[in-house]
């Protein structure tokens, strides 16, 4: 018991003397600082005899993105409306305001006159010319005809009076004494199977006419796929093909003169050219009115109703006038 009491009193004594160490922090009021947490060290890591060669494998990594090629940009917008703006094959340039302006008050005019006589169209071109260089004079028909019939089909070839103002390159295929004559009427080139195969083996086509007598026909024929496409295939319809009694000279010389030829398109149009701006007016009246009567007289017999619409002269470089025939 006595023990008891002894351990009690030693353990009342103990709580007493730390009562009154915590008083005077109490009644300050201060907090004791905090103590300052110790960091446990990290083990340091056992160097192992795979790591340099993992390091090796790894150190070329930068390299090969360095050498790695950049991926290519996709094209930003603008780029993109500029590619949409670029002009296509076959549509003309832009025009200026000035040029629009002028252009639009001949049509104006145009307009409110109506289809005017040949000699008057003629000389409107004239004085509205702008182009530096010497125009050509064009005529466009529009034929009642329906191209799709094949007893509706327009084609043939008229000698203009005053020629078209072009030096025109002429073929002719012959042989014998025909060679002689259409070189003596002024064609530029005469012959038989040296031309036809100089034609087929090397593309040869320095020529803007070809003839062919009736009985060069069997061999020419081989050159239609050549021939056929860009419209230089002599045919009897365009007059291009002369027969056994006609004089190869002659047709020449009327070709190299300005022979011209001309066809109706799917639409049932016409279109040639009958001179030069530079000519005088009244030759080209005259090779107009030769071209027109060329056409009416090439009717065909299946043409029921109007056969000649409307018919618009015009120049390279200004707008169409029509004109009344």
């Amino acid at each position: 018991m006595a023990k008891k009491q002894t351990a009690s009193a030693e353990a009342k004594e103990e709580t007493k003397e730390k009562a009154g160490k915590g008083a005077p922090e109490a009644a300050s009021g201060e907090a004791p600082p905090p103590k300052k947490e110790r960091k446990p060290r990290e083990p340091k890591a056992k160097a192992s005899p795979e790591a340099p060669a993992a390091e090796s494998a790894a150190a070329p990594a930068p390299a090969a993105e360095k050498s790695a090629a950049p991926a290519p940009k996709a094209p930003s917008a603008p780029d993109a409306e500029a590619k949409k703006r670029k002009r296509q094959p076959g549509t003309p340039p832009a025009r200026g305001k000035k040029l629009k302006s002028h252009l639009r008050s001949l049509k104006d005019k145009l307009a409110k006159e109506g289809p005017v006589p040949l000699k008057r169209a003629v000389s409107f071109l004239k004085q509205n010319k702008r182009a530096k260089f010497d125009e050509t004079v064009e005529i466009h028909m529009s034929l009642g005809v329906d191209t799709t019939q094949n007893d509706q089909m327009v084609r043939g070839s008229v000698p203009l009076p005053h020629g078209i103002g072009k030096s025109v390159r002429v073929l002719v295929f012959a042989q014998g004494d025909n060679v002689a004559k259409a070189k003596e009427a002024g064609a530029d080139h005469a012959g038989g199977d040296e031309i036809i195969k100089k034609i087929q083996q090397e593309g040869w086509l320095d020529f803007d006419v070809a003839l062919a007598t009736q009985d060069m026909m069997g061999q020419v024929s081989r050159l239609g796929k050549v021939l056929g496409p860009r419209g230089l295939m002599p045919t009897p319809k365009a007059g291009t093909v002369v027969t056994a009694g006609g004089d190869v000279g002659a047709a020449a010389r009327e070709f190299k003169a300005g022979k011209v030829e001309f066809r109706a398109d799917k639409g049932g149009n016409v279109h040639a050219g009958v001179g030069k701006l530079s000519f005088d007016e009244d030759k080209l009246v005259a090779n107009v009115m030769t071209f027109v009567d060329q056409i009416r007289a090439a009717k065909p017999s299946g043409v029921k109703g109007n056969y000649i619409k409307s018919v618009t002269l015009s120049a390279t470089m200004s707008p169409g006038v029509p004109i009344t025939v």
